[in-house]
């Protein structure tokens, strides 16, 4: 690119394009991101300079520090104005700064932390209840960074506590957010949106934050809960996503209502049209983690990754069908005989689950990682077994009638056009006919269940009553 080109492109970013758009910060962000992605992985040595007169242009026309959700601090009268997220962005001006762009993107990663938000949540008060749901899920992440970069062991627990508070009012499915609102942990208003919404989820754009926050919280604590989350959310949520559409129409909200159904967006390129590729593309970096002492296998996906251990050439393949079936197989190829240790995630619900390497068991607790560390040789097989355990999940602990079916990580979803009549024991006798169609027995005839992925128009049911 010369010198001229450049100028030509600096005008796309020019002051009245800041201006005139509603999301200012939240388009700077974007951008952000993009430009030090390119400088990272793609090698581009303008990148940074672009990113520096970028910033040089957005700041005249962003806040001095982080404005919450409908705060209104621009003239122009549209409440549309206000749903700037201006909040969020510290996590790719943290990047920015690890990345090499300058000490500037560490002191802006500072001014625009929204301490205000973290500081109730580091000491376990949850303020959450009417902030928009993605986007303060979304600033989470910023706290992680602001622990990986400041060493802030405040917004670590922050992030934690945000994590915990959002979990207890999530559904079954892993999704959070009715009509993109949190609430209070134990608010009945999570059960009344069963019949009060039909906007259940954000999907693409809150599997986005959700698969962000557990992974920066697994690479921190090593705790395999995070990695049971993130796998409850791709399974029933943006996995069974429809696919974007040339016009920019996408799927944006999962529906939990009583009579749910998959529709798209009413608007073309919303904001979930650009965040499901960004999904897509993280599915590999939320499989497998690194540490010096070998590798964490996070999520059971037929796959390969490679890399070097104290001067071996390493390869771990996975061969299975799960979640539909509980066989996992794993081959490990060398190229010399290497120590190190294979970290395997064993869900909280796979109790009996069993490892066995080359013929021998090795030890598997539900709830946390299995190391298995020897001398590993080409070769060497790995035989997980991950019991598919059938439970039922109430909606909350004030209606225990309204339930949930889960068998293993993936939650059954009913196709019905209305309440069936039900017991518990009928609900967990459910019969697997196909991987992807399951049939309960009730009073009245058969009773199709399916996964999220295999519902195409069909109405269905989340919850269940009992």
């Amino acid at each position: 690119m010369t010198p001229g080109e450049r100028g030509k492109r600096a005008k796309t970013i020019a002051g009245d394009f800041y201006e005139n758009t509603r999301f200012p910060a939240y388009t700077y962000d974007k951008l952000m991101c993009g430009l030090i992605d390119s400088h990272q992985y793609a090698g581009d040595p303008d990148a940074l300079a672009i990113l520096d007169e970028t910033t040089k242009t957005a700041l005249l026309h962003l806040p001095k520090k982080a404005v919450e959700h409908g705060q209104r601090w621009r003239s122009n009268p549209d409440v549309s104005y206000t749903w700037d997220e201006s909040y969020t962005i510290s996590e790719n001006l943290f990047l920015a700064y690890q990345r090499g762009a300058g000490e500037q993107y560490r002191a802006l990663g500072l001014q625009f932390l929204d301490d205000a938000y973290y500081d109730s949540l580091a000491e376990g008060r949850s303020n959450l209840e009417g902030r928009h749901a993605y986007s303060h899920v979304n600033s989470l992440c910023s706290a992680m960074q602001a622990y990986l970069t400041l060493g802030s062991e405040k917004h670590l627990r922050a992030a934690r506590n945000g994590f915990d508070m959002i979990a207890a009012q999530s559904f079954a499915t892993g999704g959070w957010g009715p009509d993109e609102t949190l609430r209070a942990p134990g608010s009945a208003e999570i059960y009344k949106s069963l019949t009060g919404s039909h906007s259940s989820f954000e999907t693409p754009c809150g599997s986005y934050a959700h698969f962000k926050l557990t992974r920066y919280l697994l690479r921190v604590t090593r705790d395999s809960r995070y990695g049971d989350s993130m796998e409850r959310v791709m399974y029933n949520t943006v996995l069974g996503s429809l696919p974007l559409q040339r016009d920019g129409r996408t799927y944006y909200y999962s529906d939990y209502n009583f009579k749910g159904r998959k529709v798209y967006h009413e608007q073309r390129w919303a904001c979930c049209s650009g965040t499901l590729p960004q999904v897509a593309a993280d599915y590999r970096i939320n499989t497998y983690f690194r540490d010096a002492q070998g590798v964490y296998v996070n999520l059971y996906i037929p796959s390969t990754v490679r890399w070097t251990q104290d001067g071996a050439q390493v390869e771990l393949t996975q061969k299975s069908e799960y979640p539909y079936e509980p066989h996992v197989q794993c081959e490990v190829k060398v190229s010399k005989p290497a120590e190190f240790a294979v970290n395997f995630r064993i869900p909280a619900w796979a109790e009996r689950a069993s490892i066995v390497v080359n013929g021998r068991r090795e030890s598997a607790s539900a709830g946390s990682f299995a190391s298995v560390k020897r001398q590993w040789k080409n070769g060497d097989r790995i035989e997980l077994e991950l019991p598919l355990t059938k439970r039922l999940e109430p909606i909350d602990a004030r209606h225990p009638e309204t339930v949930a079916l889960l068998a293993g990580p993936i939650v059954l979803f009913a196709i019905t056009d209305s309440q069936p009549e039900l017991t518990r024991a009928q609900l967990l006798a459910v019969k697997k006919m196909v991987p992807e169609v399951w049939h309960v027995e009730t009073a009245s005839g058969v009773m199709r269940m399916m996964p999220f992925t295999a519902i195409d128009n069909q109405q269905y049911l989340t919850y269940l009553r009992v």
